[in-house]
């Protein structure tokens, strides 16, 4: 687990956005990610009988589609207890190994930060 306080204002933004994603959608997790200009990126999950995304994978590609060539920082918000790996091989795709992945509870309360590696 993570102290919160620890964590920079940019990565606290994105915590919330991924929040706001998650209750305004109405979707089991809402996701945020920071490219390296400082746009950012925010997704819910994508559940359609043709297509499956989880909301880090979608906001992952709501980056790269919008033209970002690396990542920050990413968030992801819902009731997982853990981050998992394909949502950790989009970031790390797109941004390497040592990518900072916060995970959330549906109350915005930071549980982890793992490395997208």
């Amino acid at each position: 687990m993570s102290d919160e306080t620890a964590l920079d204002p940019e990565d606290l933004k994105i915590i919330t956005l991924a929040r706001s994603a998650r209750a305004r959608n109405g979707v089991p997790e809402g996701a945020a990610v920071r490219d390296e200009t400082g746009r950012t990126y925010v997704a819910g999950t994508v559940d359609l009988p043709s297509l499956k995304l989880s909301a880090l994978q979608t906001a992952v590609a709501m980056a790269v589609a919008s033209g970002a060539r690396g990542l920050e920082a990413a968030a992801v918000v819902g009731s997982a207890e853990a981050v998992g790996e394909d949502d950790r091989a989009a970031v790390r795709d797109l941004a390497g190994a040592g990518t900072p992945v916060h995970l959330a509870g549906p109350d915005g309360v930071l549980r982890a930060t793992v490395a997208a590696g």
